[in-house]
C-alpha cells in the first residue's frame, strides 16, 4: 500500500526536475551562444592583419631566395643551390595568394605588380643559375645584375603594398572593434533574455503546479457553503492532484443529479407536450398552404386556357394569342419544379412577359434586347430576371416613354446580365438598404403584377400612369409597412436573397446609376457553376 501511494507523488517530483533541467538547458544555450559570439569576434579581429602577415611571409621567402642565389653565384656550393630551389618553391606557393590580373582597384593592381615583378625576378635568377652552371660568366653576371635590380624594385613595391594593406587593415580593425563591442552588447542582452526566460519558465511551472491546489481549496469552501453550482475541474492528470480533482467532479455531479433529477424530468415532459402541439399546428398550416398554392395556380392556368379556346372559337386570334402568352407565363411557374433555370429559359420567359406588357402599354414601351446568339447553359434561380424587368417597366414608364434594356455579356469567368431603365433613378438610401440585406426596411412591392396587366390590356384604351420609384424620403414610410400600391410579385429583396444563397456570394448583384439617368441592375453569374 505504501508503494502505491509513492507512485503518484513521483509525478510532481518529475515535473519539478523537468523544470530544473529545462532551466539548465536554457542557461547552457545562453552560454553556448555567448561563447560563439566571442569566438566570432576574435576571429574577425584576428583576420584584420592576416594579409600583412602573408605579405611579410612572401617578403621573407624572397629575401631567403636572394641570399641563396647570392651564395651560389659566389661559392657555387650544393647547399646554396639546394636552398635556392627550396625558397623558390616556397615563394611560388605564397604568390598564389596575390591577384593575378590587372585591376582598377589600387590594392589589387599593386598585388598584380608585385606578382609580375616576382616572376621577372625568378626568370632572371634562373637564367643566372643556368649560365653559372654552364660557366658562362658574362651572361651569368648580366642576369644576376638584372635579378638584383628586379629584387630591389620588388622590395620597394612590397613595402608600398604593405603600407596599403596596413591602412586598409587598420580601418578594418577599427570596424571590427565596433563589431566586437556590438557583439559584446548583444551577448549581454542575450544573457539577460535567457535568464529572464529561465525565471519565466520557473514561474510558469510553479504556477501550473500550485494553481490546481488553490482551485481545489476554493471549491471545497464553496461546497462547504452548500453551493453546488460550480464548474467541474475536468483534470486528466495522472497524479495526486488529478485524482483529487476527479473525486471532486464525481461528488459534485452526483449531488447535482440527485437534486435536479425530478425537475429535469418534469421540464422534459412539458417541453415534449409543447413541441407536439406546435408541430401539429405547423403541419396543419403547411398542409393548408400547400393545397392553396396548388389549387390557385392550376385554377388560374386552366381558366386562361379556357379563355384562349373561347377566343379562338370566336375568331379573336389576337386575344387568343395574348391569353396563350399569359398561360405560358404561368405554365413556367407551375411546371418548373426545381429551384434553378438556365439563362435561355429565363430569357424566353422575358420575351413572353414583354409581349404581354407591349399589349398593355403599346408605343410607350421600348424594349431593347442585346443577347449574343448561342446557348447559354449557365443556371440561376428561376424567376430572377422577370421581377427585375418588371421593376424597370414600372419605374421607367414614369415619363412619357419608357425604355428598358436587357443585355448579356460573357468573359472567361463570368456572365454579366444588365437590366436598365430610363426612369428617375434609385435613391442612395434605398439602394444601401436593399443591398445591405435589411429586409425590414426594403420595400416588398414587386412592381406590376400580371392580373392588373391582363385587365388593363382587355379594356383600357390608355394605360394609367405608373408611379415613379420612391424617393429617399419615402424609404422610411416603406420600412413602416406602407409599401407601394399593393404589388404581389417577387420583390428586389427576394431576388437578391435568392441569388446570394444560390451562388454563396454577396457581390453577385448590384444596383448602378446610369450616366444619362435611370437605373441598371447587374447580375454576375460565375460560368463554372
Amino acid at each position: 500500500m505504501r508503494a502505491r501511494l509513492q507512485v503518484p507523488a513521483a509525478s510532481i517530483r518529475l515535473r519539478i526536475m523537468a523544470c530544473v533541467i529545462a532551466a539548465i538547458a536554457v542557461m547552457g544555450a545562453c552560454l553556448i551562444v555567448t561563447v560563439k559570439l566571442n569566438q566570432q569576434s576574435m576571429e574577425r579581429i584576428g583576420s584584420s592583419y592576416r594579409t600583412n602577415a602573408e605579405l611579410t611571409e612572401i617578403s621573407t621567402h624572397l629575401a631567403d631566395t636572394e641570399r641563396a642565389l647570392e651564395a651560389y653565384m659566389e661559392y657555387r656550393t650544393f647547399e646554396s643551390i639546394d636552398s635556392y630551389y627550396h625558397f623558390l618553391s616556397l615563394c611560388e606557393s605564397a604568390l598564389d595568394r596575390l591577384h593575378e590580373s590587372p585591376s582598377t582597384d589600387s590594392l589589387l593592381q599593386k598585388e598584380y605588380i608585385v606578382r609580375h615583378l616576382t616572376g621577372s625576378f625568378f626568370a632572371h635568377s634562373l637564367n643566372a643559375v643556368t649560365a653559372q652552371r654552364a660557366n658562362d660568366s658574362w651572361r651569368s653576371e648580366d642576369c644576376y645584375r638584372r635579378s638584383l635590380s628586379c629584387y630591389a624594385l620588388l622590395q620597394s613595391e612590397i613595402e608600398e603594398l604593405s603600407m596599403m594593406l596596413m591602412r586598409r587593415n587598420a580601418a578594418a580593425y577599427a570596424q571590427n572593434q565596433e563589431i566586437f563591442k556590438r557583439l559584446t552588447r548583444e551577448s549581454i542582452l542575450f544573457t539577460f533574455i535567457f535568464f529572464s526566460l529561465v525565471l519565466l519558465l520557473l514561474y510558469l511551472s510553479v504556477t501550473m503546479i500550485t494553481r490546481p491546489l488553490s482551485d481545489i481549496s476554493s471549491v471545497a469552501l464553496r461546497v462547504a457553503n452548500m453551493d453546488f453550482d460550480i464548474p467541474l475541474f475536468n483534470n486528466q492528470a495522472q497524479d495526486e492532484i488529478g485524482n483529487i480533482c476527479r473525486a471532486f467532479d464525481r461528488m459534485i455531479v452526483s449531488i447535482r443529479e440527485y437534486i435536479d433529477k425530478i425537475w429535469e424530468k418534469a421540464a422534459k415532459e412539458n417541453e415534449l407536450k409543447e413541441r407536439e402541439l406546435e408541430m401539429r399546428e405547423l403541419y396543419s398550416g403547411a398542409q393548408l398552404r400547400a393545397l392553396q398554392n396548388q389549387i390557385n395556380p392550376h385554377f388560374l392556368f386552366n381558366t386562361l386556357n379556357t379563355g384562349a379556346q373561347l377566343a379562338m372559337m370566336e375568331g379573336a386570334d389576337r386575344t387568343c394569342y395574348f391569353i396563350e402568352q399569359v398561360a405560358d407565363f404561368f405554365r413556367y411557374n407551375i411546371q418548373q419544379k426545381g429551384q434553378a433555370a438556365t439563362i435561355d429559359e429565363e430569357l424566353a420567359l422575358i420575351d413572353n412577359f414583354i409581349y404581354i406588357m407591349k399589349v398593355r402599354f403599346g408605343e410607350r414601351l421600348e424594349f431593347i434586347k442585346d443577347v449574343p446568339e448561342g446557348p447559354h447553359p449557365q443556371r440561376l434561380p428561376r424567376m430572377t430576371l422577370q421581377p427585375l424587368v418588371e421593376d424597370c417597366l414600372k419605374h421607367g414608364l414614369s415619363g412619357a416613354k419608357g425604355k428598358v434594356t436587357l443585355s448579356l455579356e460573357q468573359d472567361t469567368y463570368f456572365s454579366y446580365i444588365r437590366v436598365s431603365d430610363n426612369g428617375t433613378g434609385f435613391p442612395p438610401e434605398l439602394r444601401s438598404c436593399i443591398l445591405g440585406g435589411d429586409s425590414s426596411t426594403a420595400p416588398q412591392d414587386g412592381g406590376i403584377h400580371l392580373a392588373e396587366a391582363a385587365a388593363s390590356s382587355a379594356g383600357a384604351a390608355s394605360p394609367s400612369a405608373v408611379p415613379a420609384r420612391p424617393a429617399a424620403a419615402s424609404a422610411s414610410a416603406s420600412s413602416a409597412g406602407t409599401g407601394s400600391e399593393g404589388g404581389t410579385g417577387t420583390g428586389l429583396q427576394n431576388v437578391i436573397s435568392r441569388l446570394r444563397l444560390y451562388f454563396h456570394s454577396t457581390d453577385v448583384f448590384d444596383i448602378l446609376d446610369n450616366a444619362d439617368g435611370g437605373t441598371t441592375f447587374l447580375i454576375r453569374i460565375p460560368n463554372n457553376v
